[in-house]
């Protein structure tokens, strides 16, 4: 009998977040795939890769190979599920998201959802983050567009091979309001930041504060060649961006050098 196709499946928004349902609906449409999931009790977007190491984390079963970890970040789903529930074998492939919302150029520094494939490639297994860009006037989202794109790469990448070096991971952007869209291959586009807060008083006058949101605004990256994530989504593509864990500055190195 042949094995089955071991799919490990997290995400940031939450346990019952629409996309990571449709994500699970998806994947279950394929023949000999087993779907195992672990996903945050709660929505933890823009945790980054971060691990829990000052409390104790707890599994709760929602449904078969189904679990939400209490309190638990994406990077935490995917090490406790390693050392738990993947003892004897790694998973054929890891798959986070299917996000609420995009991951392009530097917020994926920011993203719970890059984390969990982060986390995964850590621990040489292939991974991908899937996203899906909002028009938030729209605040369900339709995911029919990920859904078939996260099928074809799964199926893809069965019927071949994973298609990245060590330490790298496939970061997916879904454009919004089309059905149908060519898939084009992308760096990570020059995001443009500012500082937005607003602040509120409860009762007693005492101060909170909410981060708030930036418009998604992008300028090509000087000397990149090729398209942006962003510009692939503005012009109705779906964005795939390779993706590696090493941050060191390598052209950078030889003028450290001569500064030191």
């Amino acid at each position: 009998m042949k094995n089955k196709y071991k799919i490990l499946v997290t995400n940031d928004d939450g346990y019952e977040a629409k996309g990571l349902l449709c994500l699970i609906s998806a994947l279950k449409e394929l023949d000999g795939v087993e779907v195992t999931v672990v996903a945050p009790a709660n929505e933890k977007s823009a945790c980054g890769h971060s691990l829990t190491l000052v409390r104790p984390l707890r599994f709760v079963g929602v449904d078969d190979d189904f679990f939400k970890l209490d309190d638990g970040t994406p990077s935490d789903c995917v090490y406790l599920s390693l050392s738990t529930i993947f003892i004897d074998k790694k998973p054929d492939l890891l798959i986070s998201g299917i996000n609420r919302g995009s991951n392009m150029g530097e917020d994926i520094t920011y993203s719970g959802t890059a984390a969990g494939a982060m986390e995964g490639v850590l621990h040489d297994i292939p991974s991908i983050a899937i996203s899906q860009v909002m028009d938030f006037s729209n605040p369900e989202g339709d995911f029919s567009l990920a859904r078939e794109t996260i099928k074809k790469l799964v199926t893809k990448i069965r019927e071949g091979s994973f298609p990245l070096p060590h330490r790298e991971f496939l970061n997916v952007n879904i454009p919004p309001d089309i059905s149908e869209a060519q898939m084009k291959v992308t760096y990570a586009g020059y995001r443009f930041y500012a500082n937005d807060s607003h602040v509120h008083r409860n009762p007693r006058g005492e101060e909170h504060y909410w981060l708030g949101l930036h418009p998604l605004s992008f300028s090509p990256r000087h000397g990149a060649s090729g398209m942006s994530d962003h510009e692939a989504i503005e012009a109705g593509h779906i964005s795939i961006t390779p993706i590696m864990l090493d941050l060191s500055a390598y052209k950078s190195m030889e003028l450290l050098q001569e500064w030191l």
